[in-house]
């Protein structure tokens, strides 16, 4: 992303009513805190402080603006170590509003998936991820076009319909 394209919190700010995000990649970058937990170290859910970023203000500010957030995650069964961390930090995600859903790959075999994972804002700017083989992202991509957007969100709909409530799912 050029430094001339607004950053996510931007992006968010400028948000009215709606963001999805779509995820569907098994493995994804290697942080500190997957690496941390990997080795036994849990989030002490109790003391806000220790896990509460900035990523989590920006979503719980839209969503005290009225902006419904949804994250949707399309996994592998069974998941791998990367997912099942991603399910375990998603209390950080609900507790700052976000409405998270999974669906297993194995249920999605008869939907029409974008090839990259994506936000869309408000139904008329969507943020396409591109993501290296290991999940290390390469760059992000702004498109305002209808058509993209509207293969996005449809797709995203249809797998919403079917996924399970973070709370419902049990990682395989």
């Amino acid at each position: 992303m050029s430094s001339s394209e607004p950053t996510f919190a931007a992006l968010m700010a400028d948000c009215r009513t709606s963001a999805i995000h779509l995820e569907m990649r098994d493995v994804y970058y290697s942080n500190e805190r997957f690496e941390s937990w990997q080795q036994g170290h849990l989030t002490d859910w109790d003391n806000r402080d220790s896990w509460w970023d900035p990523f989590h203000q920006t979503i719980a500010d839209a969503v005290a603006r009225g902006v419904e957030v949804r994250r949707a995650r399309v996994v592998s069964e069974p998941v791998t170590s990367y997912i099942r961390w991603e399910h375990y930090v998603t209390t950080a995600n609900v507790r700052a509003g976000e409405k998270v859903r999974w669906l297993p790959r194995r249920n999605a075999t008869d939907l029409s998936l974008p090839g990259n994972d994506f936000w869309v804002f408000d139904d008329h700017m969507a943020r396409i991820h591109h993501f290296s083989g290991d999940g290390d992202v390469l760059a992000d991509e702004l498109t305002t076009d209808p058509k993209l957007i509207a293969h996005c969100a449809t797709a995203f709909e249809h797998i919403w319909e079917r996924a399970i409530l973070h709370e419902d799912y049990h990682p395989a």
